[in-house]
């Protein structure tokens, strides 16, 4: 039997919910975004870990996705921080027209 240590193989996010890793070093999109490496600043932008059951799911797992400033909960896991976001929290997806 293989053995996978991934944080995303141990949870999934319930119905409605979005799993992401927040992206921890800058970085900058197609269009120009920065993000910043501040602890002031909370990431924006975030890998969509897996993605709860539901209807129009905004974004599909391996997504690189933008959120609200303050929306979803922190949880750390095996040290490494991650979110859960709502649906209605994702604001739009990186490289992707609606």
């Amino acid at each position: 039997m293989r053995k996978n240590n991934s944080t995303s193989d141990k949870i999934y996010p319930a119905k409605e919910y979005v799993l992401i890793q927040p992206s921890e070093e800058q970085d900058k999109t197609r269009s120009g975004l920065t993000l910043p490496k501040s602890d002031e600043d909370r990431p924006q932008f975030g890998k969509v870990l897996e993605v709860g059951k539901g209807e129009d799911k905004p974004c599909k797992k391996g997504d690189k996705v933008v959120f609200k400033k303050w929306g979803g909960s922190d949880v750390k896991v095996e040290g490494k921080e991650i979110l859960f976001i709502k649906f209605e929290d994702i604001l739009g997806v990186v490289g992707r027209k609606a």
